[in-house]
């Protein structure tokens, strides 16, 4: 039996992330398709139209709802409201938590700052973590010991991605680790990626989320109901489920340690609702290549790049076909990840770079 620990035993501190350094593999230089200087500036632009439409639509739809959720409370009636809450709840923030985290869905600074502080509390992320977390993810992405959040490392542990989806695992550390950091404490992992001058800031959202938790619980206490809960905090569970069955999609069973977001990274074709809660994250190559884009810029970019892209993945039940047994064999040779076809008009990955690298870190 091999002694090289598995990949799933990996951490952001220690032998692994020593290698993805002497490897070259952090923050390396990425491949980028060639797009004209003048068509990249006009996909670039930004804009707060299509981000305050759909926004609006986004509360609005929230907000109804709700209603009708605590008005139908204690009857059958409440679960279709309850069911369409907790995905504009526990799905749609995922997305809108990261596209504004990324300063790119309006055009004016406030509405991303704003929208973002409530989509990191209803997705239970801290914004001040997640954001240096997710800077991270672009600039060494799927590289073990680097990338904080890879969501399935390899060989997977499938019980925990079939728990994600009801959000028991994600939301019990997303309490821990906001208990812990509103006690004053940063963990050795978080160090890694968040500056020191950026540290007292996630203790104070940790304890200003906490009182707001405390708040919602003692509610519930007083009115004898479980409702104050069902509308805040638990919809992170019951509707958890979209985002995960979409996120997975983004790497789940590709290649990890190489420097060509074409390779690591997928790009699924998906229905307009589904495209609505993920604000287009679908087109997650594209996304990965030029995250500066605005979300509803990324179709456009999509037919400017398909030519040097693997071909997209048809339709979510496409992308579950492949990685799903992917997965499965994973369990047996954890080496094993499904290699992306690259066009014949596509220009090539740096093979002898991605050996080299192998090579060193065996």
């Amino acid at each position: 039996m091999s002694t090289t620990p598995s990949r799933r035993d990996y951490s952001l501190i220690g032998r692994d992330a020593k290698l993805a350094v002497e490897t070259g593999l952090s923050a390396a230089e990425w491949y980028h398709t060639d797009i004209p200087r003048k068509q990249m500036k006009e996909l670039m632009q930004r804009s707060d139209g299509p981000a305050i439409r759909d926004t609006i639509i986004w509360l609005a739809a929230l907000i109804l709802s709700g209603a009708g959720a605590a008005w139908f409370w204690g009857t059958w009636w409440c679960v279709p409201f309850f069911f369409v809450y907790g995905v504009l709840y526990g799905s749609s923030t995922d997305s809108r938590w990261h596209e504004c985290g990324h300063g790119t869905a309006f055009r004016t600074q406030w509405m991303n700052d704003v929208i973002y502080q409530i989509a990191c509390f209803m997705i239970m992320r801290n914004p001040v973590t997640w954001r240096w977390s997710h800077t991270r993810h672009h600039t060494d992405t799927i590289i073990v010991g680097r990338d904080p959040e890879i969501s399935v490392m390899r060989p997977p542990d499938l019980v925990r991605v079939v728990l994600a989806f009801v959000g028991v695992l994600d939301a019990w550390h997303a309490m821990s680790d906001m208990l812990r950091n509103a006690a004053g404490n940063i963990s050795a992992a978080e160090k890694t990626f968040i500056p020191e001058q950026e540290q007292p800031r996630a203790i104070r959202f940790a304890r200003i989320w906490t009182a707001i938790y405390a708040a919602t619980i003692a509610l519930a206490l007083y009115t004898g109901s479980f409702l104050p809960l069902m509308l805040v905090g638990l919809p992170r569970l019951y509707g958890a489920w979209h985002h995960v069955m979409v996120g997975l999609l983004q790497h789940g069973g590709l290649a990890d340690n190489v420097t060509d977001h074409r390779l690591n990274s997928r790009t699924v074709y998906m229905n307009q609702i589904s495209r609505f809660i993920y604000w287009n994250m679908n087109y997650h190559v594209e996304h990965h290549m030029f995250p500066m884009v605005p979300y509803h810029a990324l179709p456009k970019l999509h037919e400017l790049v398909k030519h040097d892209l693997p071909a997209p993945t048809p339709s979510i039940l496409a992308g579950y076909r492949e990685m799903i047994p992917a997965f499965l064999r994973q369990l047996r040779n954890e080496d094993y990840f499904l290699k992306r076809e690259l066009p014949p008009t596509a220009r090539p990955y740096r093979e002898e770079f991605h050996n080299d690298a192998v090579a060193a870190a065996e």
